[in-house]
């Protein structure tokens, strides 16, 4: 059984203070950023050690490739994902580069990469821009879905990102609180297609830090409104749903870090991540622990069923696919 925060440490290995917060059974996740990561033994070695300690915990990343990828010495300078669309046979480059890319994770014992981004590109938004595959809903599905079938292949459990769409706001969720204007017509008739098409084959998925007021005054992410009657219902998704870092700005509406991992339990989320704030993520935890939130049974089938082993660079299909992703000038 899961608990339902996630957070994340300081450094390239467990503290004693780290140690006792990975102990509470409220903690379900624990996700890495480039402060955790050297090489890529270090990040097996800091894996074990988190295994040790709790079995249990899901543990990720981000590593979509482009200008969002954790793990870079030793590992595959990823192509952002908007290269694929450049070439006339991108839905087979990118199911290569997916891959590529869940081979990696899984092979230092991570369980998984927040990806793909189901983002459209409207060419507004700056935090999205080159991240998202396609401007154009068809086209972005196609490729999308075989980034997802590369991931799969390797044993990676998907997450799409950002629901219902953070390519039309102009702010970054990051610094600020992005608003979405649209009705909830055209977003059917466009950002919302690539989640319709691709919620069957999504494991997870992660809902935006935007407010779009003709649908709803919370952000998605704290919307029963969005998670449950249009992401649950209407789109008839089964997966398991993450909340982007609660620490964000895009996140503060809901009041501090105990009121929004709770509304965002609330609202639908399975997994509340408080990232980048010790203290934010100690009074979520205490909010969990004072409401004794149930576990998301369905967190469990995120975890990567393999054994991490750092072999992989001599399998044939790594180096055919290596080459592949060369020859087009995808990666260097």
């Amino acid at each position: 059984m899961h608990g339902s925060l996630m957070l994340d440490i300081g450094g390239t290995w467990l503290t004693p203070e780290d140690r006792h917060l990975l102990r509470q059974p409220e903690v379900g996740g624990l996700i890495l950023f480039a402060r955790n990561i050297e090489h890529p033994r270090q990040v097996q070695e800091l894996c074990r050690a988190i295994r040790a300690l709790r079995p249990d915990l899901l543990l990720a990343v981000d590593q979509e490739g482009g200008r969002v990828q954790r793990l870079r010495q030793d590992f595959v300078r990823l192509p952002a994902m908007r290269e694929f669309s450049r070439h006339a046979d991108g839905a087979r480059l990118a199911e290569v580069c997916g891959w590529v890319m869940a081979t990696e994770v899984l092979a230092v014992g991570l369980d998984i990469s927040f990806a793909p981004v189901l983002d459209l590109d409207h060419q507004r938004s700056g935090v999205v821009g080159t991240r998202a595959f396609e401007a154009d809903p068809q086209r972005a599905v196609e490729l999308i879905g075989a980034f997802i079938r590369g991931m799969r292949a390797a044993g990676m459990a998907t997450t799409g990102k950002h629901f219902p769409g953070h390519g039309w706001a102009e702010a970054d969720s990051h610094v600020a609180i992005p608003v979405d204007g649209r009705s909830l017509d055209e977003l059917r008739n466009h950002d919302l297609l690539p989640f319709r098409a691709l919620a069957p084959v999504l494991d997870a998925v992660m809902p935006a830090h935007v407010i779009f007021p003709e649908v709803d005054a919370q952000p998605a992410g704290f919307s029963r409104r969005w998670l449950q009657d249009i992401l649950r219902g209407e789109l008839g998704f089964r997966g398991v749903i993450f909340s982007d870092d609660l620490s964000m700005a895009g996140a503060h509406v809901a009041g501090d870090a105990a009121a929004r991992i709770e509304a965002a339990l609330v609202a639908g989320c399975d997994m509340g991540l408080v990232c980048n704030d010790r203290a934010a993520a100690e009074l979520a935890l205490s909010a969990l622990q004072r409401l004794g939130v149930l576990p998301a049974p369905a967190l469990a089938r995120m975890r990567a069923a393999g054994t991490a082993s750092l072999d992989y660079k001599q399998q044939p299909r790594w180096l055919e696919s290596i080459a592949t992703l060369r020859s087009v000038g995808l990666i260097d």
